[in-house]
């Protein structure tokens, strides 16, 4: 959620000196971002401002005053996520003061928003998936280049879950020094995740045979810098494609499929995860796909399952749309753990 400044009509109030002093620490010795001393800035006004009601100096500020702020932004209808980014706000100069020697604890440092409803992940369904996977340009026009590029591409995030950052960093060839690269004997993919942490997933047939053609099409026709000269994906220039580029290709493809929603990289990944164990039920095993470090992580996923059975119940079952007094809503299946002995 974007936070933002104080309305331009607004009079803030006349910083404390001390509140002069946090603000060009972190924008001189820690080099913070413009924008991101904008923001502080705005937290700390509104700090002034509720310290100036209270008739507490900001040294004499203690947790039961932030307690009670936090309770009366939340009232006021401030989202938990909001109050949140201000008190990462507020934490972070009291522990300015702390170093500093002039408080002798950090009073926001217990102190917690309201909690935070977690959205499910976006994913497409099944239908959806294949639908923008064979998806084929209108051939009028068509840069055969950047159609098998960016099939490719879709065919990879999707048919293997990879992120974004393992996908950009994919080399055409294996070496010493790459940091990916597919295996298209072993129909594997080696990439370098979150943590410098290594792992092999596999690449099906239809991602095989759409890396089959971006290869033939990339090597009879393209001329990779320095700077691409091992990127598997590289831009028209030559250079190897970055995230951002990434993003605004398979956005722009999703709408040129006819998909409702853009869709972009983390998507297909959640698809790839929601479709695995729909079909499996084995949550170890996505959760090895993934690369996710701890398992709890990966079980965000089996709210998707159970979202994707209960659809086909509400559609399936005689009494799922009854209004009868004793009907309930089906209530969701516990979630299965891993043996640890496994």
């Amino acid at each position: 959620m974007k936070r933002l400044p104080p309305a331009q009509n607004a009079v803030p109030e006349a910083p404390d000196p001390l509140v002069t002093r946090y603000l060009a620490y972190v924008r001189v010795e820690k080099r913070l971002a413009s924008r991101t001393v904008e923001l502080y800035t705005a937290d700390l006004q509104k700090l002034q401002a509720q310290a100036r009601k209270a008739g507490v100096a900001l040294l004499d500020v203690k947790h039961t005053h932030l307690r009670r702020w936090v309770a009366q932004m939340h009232s006021a209808g401030r989202s938990g996520r909001g109050i949140a980014l201000i008190l990462s706000g507020w934490r972070g100069f009291y522990t300015w003061l702390g170093r500093e020697g002039l408080v002798p604890g950090n009073p926001v440092q217990d102190v917690r928003s309201p909690k935070v409803a977690k959205p499910l992940p976006k994913a497409l369904s099944v239908d959806e998936a294949v639908q923008l996977a064979r998806f084929e340009a209108d051939a009028t026009g068509v840069d055969a280049f950047l159609e098998a590029r960016d099939r490719c591409i879709t065919e990879l995030l999707y048919g293997c879950g990879l992120r974004i950052g393992e996908l950009v960093g994919l080399d055409a060839q294996a070496s010493g020094q790459a940091r990916g690269w597919i295996d298209r004997d072993a129909g594997e993919a080696h990439v370098l995740g979150k943590g410098e942490k290594r792992r092999s997933v596999p690449v099906g047939g239809a991602a095989l045979a759409a890396l089959e053609a971006w290869l033939s099409v990339r090597n009879a026709s393209a001329v990779p810098n320095a700077e691409g000269s091992q990127a598997l994906f590289i831009s028209q220039r030559g250079t190897r494609l970055t995230p951002q580029h990434i993003r605004v290709r398979l956005k722009q493809r999703s709408q040129q499929a006819g998909l409702a929603t853009p869709v972009h990289p983390h998507m297909l990944r959640h698809s790839f995860a929601s479709h695995v164990l729909q079909s499996s039920g084995d949550l170890r095993a996505v959760q090895e796909l993934l690369g996710h470090a701890n398992i709890t992580t990966t079980q965000v996923y089996t709210r998707l399952d159970f979202q994707h059975l209960a659809k086909i119940y509400d559609a399936a079952h005689p009494r799922a749309m009854s209004n009868g007094a004793g009907d309930k809503a089906p209530t969701p299946p516990p979630v299965r753990e891993p043996d640890p002995l496994k």
